[in-house]
C-alpha cells in the first residue's frame, strides 16, 4: 500500500514538473512586441486619476478622457509604469486606469471617498477601471478626432497589468475586519481573476499580476522593532499593539501571495481559464523584500539608505507636512510616506517589470 502511495505521489510530481512553466527566458514574452501598457490598480500605480475625480466634484470622467503624465503622485514623483515606458524610450504608450484608494471590488471591500455624506466610494477595479477601459476602446479622445488608443490594441501588441490589494488588505477593510460580512481573502483573490476574465473577453492575451507588497514592513503596519509608526495621516487613532497589526498583515500578504502562485498555475494550465493567453505573476513581494534586506544595493541617495523610515512626514490631520533632508536625498528612502514606495523604489520596480516583459525575470513565474 505504501509503495502504491509513493508511486502515485512520484507520478503526480513528475506530471507537475512537466506542466510547470519555465521561470527564465520565456520566448513568448518580448517587450519589443508591445506598443501599449494598460495598467489597473490603486495609488501604487495611479498618476493623476483620483485627483481629477476630486477636482471635478467627485464626477467620474467620461469615456475618451485621456490622462497625461502626472508628477504629484503617492511616490512623490513618477510612478513605476511611467518609468517603465520611459525605459523603453517611450516607444510603449501608457494607459493608466489605476485610481488611488481603489480596491478590487466595492462589492467585497467598499471604501468611502467622500466623508460629507454623499456616499461616494473610491472607484474599484472591477466596477469602474475595467469598464472605463472598455468604454475608451470605442471612442476618440475627448475634443479630438484621434482614436483613444493611438495604436489599435491587438492580442499581441498590448500588455495588461494589475496591482491591487494594498487597500483591500489594509486598515478600514480586511485588516480591521471591515469587509462586507461573509467575504474572505479568497473572494478578494478571485476578484482579480474576474478582472482577467473581462480583459480576456476584450481580446487581451498578455497579463501581468503583481502580487502583494510586504506591507508588514511598511511603516504604517510594521512593529515597533522595525520602527512602525503610531497615530498618522492614514490611521488615527491607531491601536497601540503594533505587533498584532504587523503579524496579521504578514499573514494576509503571504497567504494571498501563496494563493496567487498556485491559483495562477491551476487557472492557466489545468482549468485553462484563459486559452491562448500568457500570464506572468510578478513577485514584487520578493523584490521589495530584497531592497529591505540589502538597501545599499538599491538606494543611492546622498544620505544613508533608509528602509524603516520614510521621506514625507505629515501630522495626522495633514495640516503640516515636511520632507526629510528638505527633499535633497529622496533616493535614500525605500518608502515615501508611511504606506507608499518612494520614487527610487518605483524605478527599481519599473526596471524589473521590463525584465518580466522580456520573459527573463527571476522575479516572475510564467504561465
Amino acid at each position: 500500500m505504501l509503495t502504491h502511495v509513493l508511486l502515485t505521489v512520484s507520478l503526480a510530481a513528475s506530471a507537475l514538473s512537466v506542466a510547470l512553466p519555465e521561470k527564465q527566458q520565456n520566448p513568448v514574452w518580448n517587450v519589443g512586441n508591445f506598443d501599449s501598457l494598460v495598467t489597473f490598480g490603486d495609488s501604487y500605480t495611479d498618476e493623476n486619476h483620483l485627483s481629477s475625480i476630486i477636482q471635478n466634484n467627485f464626477t467620474l470622467p467620461p469615456a475618451g478622457t485621456y490622462f497625461p503624465e502626472g508628477l504629484n503622485t503617492a511616490s512623490g514623483g513618477r510612478t513605476w509604469p511611467r518609468f517603465a515606458v520611459e525605459y523603453t524610450g517611450n516607444r510603449v504608450e501608457l494607459y493608466d486606469y489605476a485610481v488611488s484608494g481603489a480596491v478590487c471590488s466595492n462589492n467585497i471591500t467598499p471604501r468611502n471617498l467622500s466623508t460629507e455624506g454623499s456616499g461616494f466610494l473610491f472607484p474599484a477595479v472591477l466596477e469602474y477601471e475595467v469598464p472605463a477601459f472598455l468604454a475608451d476602446r470605442g471612442t476618440n479622445r475627448n475634443g479630438t478626432d484621434q482614436t483613444y488608443f493611438s495604436t489599435a490594441l491587438s492580442a499581441s501588441n498590448a500588455v495588461y497589468s494589475i496591482w491591487i490589494g494594498t487597500n483591500d488588505l489594509g486598515v478600514g477593510l480586511f485588516l480591521t475586519d471591515a469587509q462586507i460580512r461573509g467575504y474572505t481573502l479568497p473572494d478578494y483573490v478571485e476578484c482579480i481573476y474576474r478582472v482577467f476574465d473581462e480583459l480576456y473577453a476584450a481580446g487581451g492575451r498578455f497579463f501581468v499580476l503583481f502580487n502583494n507588497a510586504p506591507l508588514n514592513l511598511a511603516p504604517l503596519y510594521a512593529n515597533d522593532t522595525l520602527m512602525g509608526v503610531g497615530d498618522n495621516q492614514y490611521w488615527d487613532p491607531k491601536p497601540e499593539n503594533h505587533t498584532v497589526i504587523a503579524e496579521k498583515m504578514h499573514e494576509y500578504v503571504t497567504s494571498t501571495n501563496a494563493i496567487f502562485k498556485y491559483k495562477s498555475l491551476y487557472e492557466a494550465l489545468v482549468a485553462k481559464r484563459y486559452p491562448g493567453a500568457n500570464l506572468a505573476v510578478f513577485d514584487v513581494w520578493q523584490l521589495l523584500s530584497d531592497i529591505y534586506d540589502n538597501p545599499t544595493a538599491y538606494l543611492n541617495g546622498t544620505q544613508p539608505a533608509n528602509v524603516t523610515g520614510f521621506e514625507h512626514h505629515c501630522t495626522p490631520d495633514q495640516s503640516e507636512c515636511t520632507l526629510m533632508y528638505n527633499g535633497t536625498s529622496s533616493d535614500s528612502f525605500m518608502w515615501y510616506d508611511e504606506l507608499h514606495p518612494s520614487e527610487q523604489t518605483d524605478r527599481i520596480i519599473a526596471r524589473t517589470f521590463l525584465d518580466v516583459l522580456n520573459g527573463n525575470s527571476t522575479y516572475a513565474q510564467y504561465y
